[in-house]
């Protein structure tokens, strides 16, 4: 079984661009859980976070 993470990035590959609730819809997690996973790949260098009009996107770096 793919950990949270690996799912994440297989789906912003898929997706382009995905929102902290589109990754918590796809995971079925709660929004909290799906930030922190974003954040941690972003730490770990594999997504670029991006602020449009009050929304955070997630992007493949």
């Amino acid at each position: 079984m793919k950990s949270h993470r690996e799912r994440i990035i297989e789906f912003v590959k898929k997706e382009k661009v995905a929102t902290s609730s589109d990754v918590a819809r796809f995971l079925k997690v709660s929004w909290n859980t799906a930030e922190s996973h974003l954040k941690d790949l972003v730490i770990e260098g594999k997504l670029e976070r991006m602020k449009k009009k009050g929304v955070t996107l997630w992007i493949l770096k």
